[in-house]
């Protein structure tokens, strides 16, 4: 897949996460699409790496899912990130 279509996916991938995630994640829509996108970075090299999925495929359930993943994992990282500043 190429970085581009990689890039379309971490951005879709980062609207679902904050659709799923329940309460209000900082930052707004512009840092959860961008920290979607690390999400998915990080969710397709952690499926490689764990399970041996293969990320070639655009349309692929299995891509998505691990992107969407990933972008899910960011966001939670990045809500106790940024919720433990605005405490202090």
């Amino acid at each position: 897949m190429s970085f581009l279509a990689f890039l379309i996916l971490g951005l879709i991938a980062g609207a679902i996460a904050k659709a799923i995630l329940p309460g209000k994640q900082g930052g707004g829509w512009f840092v959860t699409l961008l920290l979607g996108v690390v999400g998915a970075m990080l969710g397709g090299w952690l499926g490689s790496v764990l399970f041996g999925a293969s990320l070639q495929e655009f349309w692929s359930l299995q891509t998505w899912l691990l992107a969407i993943g990933g972008a899910i994992v960011v966001l939670l990282i990045w809500g106790l990130i940024v919720g433990r500043k605005k405490e202090a």
